[in-house]
């Protein structure tokens, strides 16, 4: 019996089982999140500093946005971030 995935690739198979935008969001956040990471240690931010930089009045969002696992962060909370770590923020369909 032939394999029906043999010649198609993995975004192809996710998208039959109907999986796809949740694995991508996933992908997505995480690569965020340790972005994130990166530049509060190469900026030497605590969470505290950066909540403060922020605007935002509790550590639990910030760390909802570092948890690598949580997918649910909005627009607003990313522009956030960017301007605390001197960054822009962009956003684009490929």
């Amino acid at each position: 019996m032939k394999n029906k995935h043999i010649g198609t690739n993995f975004d192809d198979f996710l998208q039959e089982e109907g999986l796809l935008e949740e694995a991508s969001a996933t992908a997505t956040k995480r690569v965020i999140a340790y972005q994130v990471q990166q530049l509060m240690k190469a900026k030497r931010l605590t969470k505290k500093e950066m909540t403060s930089r922020m605007g935002i009045k509790s550590r639990i969002q910030l760390d909802r946005l570092l948890d690598p696992n949580n997918v649910s962060v909005t627009l607003l909370t990313l522009e956030k971030t960017a301007n605390a770590l001197g960054k822009k923020l962009e956003v684009q369909f490929t």
